[in-house]
């Protein structure tokens, strides 16, 4: 049988529209005990994935954890990138057992699910299995993601994995969000988050544009 290529996307490729990205439980009080990745580094790829899905007008839910109680308030990196936004407060650890969180997702309206958020282990494997086992198609950003332990987390990840959640990391959701330098609409907004926020991939950007001009289109 022959094959033949054409240029065109895959279908496991996500795009700005065709899915809703869960914030979860990005605050004071689950940071305190995370000790599977720096905070640091945690603050800067969760707003990384916030400003481009803001950016990119990603469909997103912001959903916290007993704000005013107990955990505390969500990342200011992120809030800022959804100015005015309401943030969906729970009583459960299980974002998928909210009904307000579940109303949300039904009123957007799409079968893909791109989660992030802490802890791994708990707030992000009890909405992925229960998604999943919906029929919901669940990708989940493994580096804006966060446990108490290393062993928490990947065994968290395998679990995901194991059930048919997609792993990707937070400079490839935006990457894959933008996927074609032609696209001048988001170029400067895409390269824009890579400067600030994108490690060295974002250095090299800042030193090619300053030195040669370059442009990656």
């Amino acid at each position: 049988m022959t094959i033949t290529a054409t240029p065109t996307p895959g279908k496991l490729l996500i795009s700005p529209a065709d899915h809703t990205l869960i914030m979860i439980d990005f605050q004071s009080q689950m940071t305190f005990a995370t000790k599977s990745i720096d905070t640091t580094a945690l603050r800067n790829n969760a707003a990384l994935v916030a400003q481009a899905a803001a950016g990119f007008k990603v469909s997103t839910v912001l959903t916290t954890v007993a704000v005013n109680t107990f955990s505390g308030p969500m990342f200011s990196e992120i809030t800022e990138a959804f100015p005015g936004q309401e943030l969906l407060d729970r009583t459960s650890m299980n974002t998928w057992e909210d009904a307000n969180v579940i109303r949300k997702i039904n009123e957007i309206g799409k079968s893909r699910i791109v989660l992030s958020g802490l802890w791994t282990s708990v707030c992000i494997v009890g909405p992925a299995l229960s998604a999943l086992d919906q029929g919901f198609e669940v990708y989940f950003i493994a580096d804006a993601c966060g446990d108490v332990s290393t062993e928490a987390h990947e065994r968290a990840v395998e679990r995901m994995i194991q059930a048919g959640a997609r792993p990707m990391t937070s400079l490839q959701y935006i990457l894959e969000l933008q996927r074609d330098w032609a696209r001048t609409d988001t170029y400067a907004m895409t390269t824009g988050i890579a400067q600030k926020l994108g490690g060295a991939y974002g250095i090299g950007i800042q030193y090619a544009k300053a030195m040669f001009g370059a442009h990656e289109g």
